[in-house]
C-alpha cells in the first residue's frame, strides 16, 4: 500500500509539471527599409577639397636675400641676377634674370594664401639651375617667343641635376622639407612642378658653358652631356650622348631620350626623393612631349609605392580630344590642364584692351564636356584662366571677379597664378612683364583690390562647401550673361544641393528657377534670406551685377525631375575605361 501510494504521488507531482507550452507569440514584421538613396558625384578625388595657388617662386616674393647670390656669373654676358629684358617700351618691364624669391617669402605668405581659400600651393621646379645666362640661341627681346639668348633658368625649368636644389630657394634654416612641413602646418598642400621632357639649353653656344646640356645624379656624377652639339650631331653609341634624342622640339634646350633605359629610373629616383620631403601632388610639365607608354611607366610606379598620389599634366593644346588622352587609365591616368576651357573663359571675360563685349555662358558649357566628353573625368581637370607660359587674363577687375566665380562654382579644380588676384600684369605675356616680381609690398595691398575681396569671399565659400568641390553639375542655363546649374553631392552622410546662379551683366538680373528644384529651405551661403520652396513651387532672387548667389540645401535628392539629370550625369560623365 505504502509503495502504490507513493507511485500515485510521483504520478500527480509529474502530470502537474506537464503543463501544456503557450501558445507561440506573434513577431512583429520589420518595416521594410527605406531604399538607400542613390550615390551622386563629379569626382571621388580627394585633391579636389584644395583650389590651387600657383606660385613662380623666383618672382614671388624675396624672403632672404642672403640666398640672391648677386654675383654668381662674371660679365655682363653672365651674370643670372637682374637682367631686364631688352627694348621695353616706356613705363613697363621685364626681367629674365634672378629676382630673389625663395622659399621663405613662400612660408611667409603661406597664410595669406590660406585665408584667400586655397587648400594647396604649386611651386615652379625646385631643382638645381645653370650658374650663368645662356649665350646661345636668339637673343631674348621685348615680347619675343622661344628666344633664350641672355636668359637664366630663374624659373626652374632648366634643370642640370634633379636631386638637387638650386641654391637660390633655400634658406639656412628652411630646406624643402621645411617648406612642406611649414605650408602643411597651415593647412596647405604642395604640387611640385616636375620636368622629364628636357633639361637646359645645350647647344649653339659660342663656347661651351658649364652645365648647360648636362644631367647630374644624386652623387654629383655626370650622366648625360650634349656636349654643346646640335641634336643630329649626338652619338647615340656614347652613353652621355644617349640621355638625349637627336631630334630637338623645344628652341635649344636638351631632349630626354625616354627610350635610353637609364632616363626613368634617373627621374623615378630624384621624384621619389622629393616626394620623401613632402611633395604631395605633381604637376607634370610638357606632358604631351613624350609618348603615352613612357608616362604610363612613371605613374604606375609613382602609385604603387604612393597609391592615389595626385598628378596633373600640361598639354599645352586646345583641342579636348587630344589632351584628354593623358587622362585615361591606359595612358598616364592623370588630369590635366584644361586649356579648351581656358579659351572659353579668355573669350567670355577677356578682351578689355580692345573695348569688346565677351562671349556668354554659352561658349563656357561647350568647354565643360559634363556628359559624353573625351576625358576619363572632366570633374578632375585643373581649371584657370592665364599662366606664366600665357598672356595673362585681359580683363577688367569685373571680368576677373566674373571668371573667378566661375571657376569656383563649375565642375573643376581652380588653379590661380600668383597676382591674378589684384589683376597684376593684366594682358602682358611672357618677355612682355607676365613673370614680373610680384613682391610684398602687392600682398599687403592685395585687400584694396576688389578683385582680391571677391576672390576670398567665393574661394572660401567653395572651401566650405563639400558639393562645390566634388558635386556632379546639372545645368539650368547658360546663356548670354546669365548661368544657373546645380551642383550636387550625395555620397555617404553627404547629402548637399547647391544652386548657383551668375551674372556677368552690368545690371542686376532676375532668376526664377523651377527646374529641379526640391522643396525645402534653401540658405543662402553669401548673405541674405532663406527661401522656403513648397512641392512644385519655384526660387525667385536678384542677383546683382557681376556676382553671384549661391543657395544651400542639405538633404537627400527627391526631386524626380533633378534624379533624372543627375542619374544621366552620373551614367555619362566618365566615359573612358582601359581596354
Amino acid at each position: 500500500m505504502r509503495a502504490k501510494s507513493l507511485f500515485v504521488a510521483i504520478g500527480v507531482a509529474l502530470l502537474a509539471s506537464c503543463k501544456p507550452a503557450p501558445a507561440p507569440q506573434k513577431v512583429a514584421a520589420k518595416p521594410a527599409e527605406a531604399p538607400k538613396p542613390a550615390d551622386y558625384y563629379g569626382t571621388n578625388e580627394p585633391f579636389a577639397a584644395n583650389a590651387v595657388y600657383f606660385v613662380l617662386t623666383d618672382r614671388f616674393v624675396n624672403g632672404d636675400k642672403s640666398n640672391d647670390h648677386r654675383n654668381q656669373g662674371k660679365g655682363p654676358a653672365l651674370h643670372t641676377f637682374d637682367r631686364p629684358t631688352p627694348g621695353a617700351p616706356k613705363g613697363k618691364s621685364d626681367n629674365v634674370g634672378y629676382l630673389g624669391g625663395d622659399f621663405k617669402g613662400v612660408l611667409d605668405n603661406a597664410q595669406y594664401i590660406k585665408d584667400m581659400g586655397f587648400g594647396a600651393v604649386w611651386i615652379t621646379p625646385i631643382v638645381d639651375q645653370p650658374d650663368e645666362a645662356f649665350t646661345g640661341g636668339e637673343p631674348v627681346k621685348w615680347g619675343g617667343f622661344w628666344t633664350d639668348k641672355g636668359k637664366t633658368g630663374y624659373h626652374g625649368y632648366w634643370g642640370v641635376n634633379f636631386y638637387k636644389l638650386d641654391e637660390h630657394l633655400p634658406s639656412k634654416d628652411l630646406d624643402f622639407r621645411g617648406l612642406t612641413k611649414g605650408l602643411k602646418a597651415h593647412g596647405l598642400k604642395t604640387v611640385l612642378d616636375i620636368v622629364m621632357n628636357h633639361g637646359s639649353p645645350a647647344f649653339s653656344m659660342p663656347k661651351a658653358q658649364p652645365k648647360f646640356g648636362k644631367i647630374y645624379d644624386a652623387d654629383g656624377k655626370l650622366v648625360a652631356d650634349h656636349m654643346n652639339l646640335a641634336p643630329d650631331k649626338l652619338d647615340p653609341k656614347n652613353p652621355l650622348n644617349a640621355f638625349y634624342n637627336r631630334k630637338g622640339n623645344l628652341a635649344q634646350l636638351s631632349d630626354i631620350n625616354e627610350n635610353d633605359p637609364h632616363v626613368l629610373p634617373y627621374f623615378l629616383g630624384a621624384y621619389e626623393q622629393w616626394i620623401g620631403q613632402g611633395a604631395d601632388a605633381f604637376r607634370i610639365d610638357t606632358i604631351g612631349w613624350m609618348p603615352h607608354p613612357y608616362w604610363h611607366a612613371f605613374t604606375t610606379k609613382i602609385r604603387e609605392k604612393h597609391p592615389g598620389f595626385f598628378m596633373f599634366g600640361e598639354a599645352f593644346e586646345f583641342d579636348a580630344n587630344k589632351i584628354a588622352e593623358h587622362t585615361w587609365p591606359e595612358n598616364a591616368g592623370v588630369s590635366v590642364l584644361d586649356f579648351p576651357l581656358q579659351k572659353a573663359l579668355s573669350e567670355v571675360f577677356g578682351g578689355a584692351s580692345a573695348h569688346k563685349p565677351g562671349a556668354g555662358f554659352e561658349r563656357i558649357g561647350e568647354a565643360l564636356h559634363l556628359t559624353d566628353g573625351p576625358y576619363a573625368n572632366p570633374y578632375d581637370l585643373m581649371t584657370f584662366y592665364d599662366n606664366h607660359d600665357m598672356p595673362r587674363l585681359d580683363a577688367t577687375d569685373e571680368g576677373f571677379i566674373d571668371a573667378n566665380n566661375v571657376l569656383f562654382t563649375m565642375r573643376g579644380i581652380p588653379v590661380i597664378y600668383q597676382g591674378s588676384e589684384t589683376g597684376f600684369e593684366r594682358g602682358t605675356a611672357e618677355h612682355a612683364g607676365n613673370r614680373n616680381y610680384y613682391g610684398q609690398a602687392r600682398i599687403d595691398a592685395a585687400n584694396d583690390s576688389p578683385i582680391y575681396r571677391q576672390l576670398k569671399r567665393i574661394a572660401n565659400l567653395r572651401a566650405q562647401t563639400p558639393a562645390l568641390q566634388r558635386g556632379l553639375q546639372v545645368d539650368v542655363e547658360l546663356q548670354g550673361d546669365r548661368a544657373a546649374f546645380y551642383r550636387v553631392l550625395q555620397e555617404g552622410k553627404t547629402h548637399q544641393i547647391a544652386l548657383v546662379l551668375l551674372n556677368k551683366g552690368g545690371a542686376p538680373a532676375q532668376f526664377v528657377v523651377r527646374q529641379g528644384l526640391q522643396a525645402g529651405r534653401w540658405s543662402p551661403a553669401l548673405g541674405g534670406a532663406a527661401v522656403d520652396v513648397a512641392e512644385g513651387g519655384q526660387l525667385e532672387t536678384t542677383v546683382a551685377p557681376h556676382d553671384v548667389a549661391v543657395f544651400l540645401l542639405d538633404a537627400p535628392v527627391t526631386d524626380a525631375s533633378l534624379k533624372a539629370d543627375l542619374d544621366r550625369g552620373m551614367a555619362r560623365a566618365r566615359r573612358h575605361t582601359a581596354g
